[in-house]
């Protein structure tokens, strides 16, 4: 019997993913889109988003602290087991510093005062005041240094979400261990 995540952790699980995958297809999109009047709507889109994963994985956390996630199927080795957990808790902290580091940057951003963000353009997404307030050299080395983050941060998203996928299809395929039924939607 495969012993499976809770219904809310696996629909979680896939909107953040799917999430995830839009913000990075945005973001590499924004080197053809020219003028600025089409980049503009995928940037605050990406920027929508991203606060979205953030509101979800304080959810996802909350509920993992909530509901233990079953054990590993039989046969995981030590070392698989360990980068296992490391890969979720490098995902996890993922999920709220890629989101933090890009509004600390939109907040220093030099025309913030005059370009509100908007929610899906549904309401006005507050910006970080104590940013906004800091004199503009200062801003805009806090903008470019968050910015390079975020960037760093991009690279290091690409490489956990080869290594995780790698990892379950390695059990699935290789192992023959019932790794996607635990976090696949439906019937085992």
């Amino acid at each position: 019997m495969v012993q499976r995540y809770t219904g809310i952790a696996m629909l979680l699980h896939w909107v953040v993913a799917a999430l995830v995958v839009l913000n990075v297809a945005l973001a590499w999109s924004w080197d053809g889109l020219l003028p600025d009047a089409q980049v503009r709507p995928a940037i605050n889109l990406h920027k929508s988003v991203g606060i979205t994963i953030l509101g979800l994985a304080i959810l996802r956390l909350l509920w993992r602290f909530a509901h233990r996630p079953p054990p590993f199927p039989r046969g995981y080795s030590v070392w698989e087991a360990r980068l296992a957990h490391g890969t979720h808790y490098m995902l996890y902290a993922i999920l709220f510093a890629m989101p933090l580091t890009g509004w600390i940057m939109d907040s220093a951003y030099e025309h913030a005062a005059t370009t509100p963000m908007y929610w899906f353009g549904l309401f006005q997404w507050p910006r970080l005041g104590f940013i906004m307030a800091l004199d503009p050299a200062t801003k805009k080395s806090v903008h470019d240094g968050f910015g390079a983050a975020h960037e760093i941060i991009a690279y290091l998203v690409y490489a956990l979400f080869v290594l995780h996928v790698a990892g379950a299809m390695k059990h699935q395929m290789l192992d023959g261990t019932k790794e996607l039924q635990r976090m696949w939607p439906g019937r085992p």
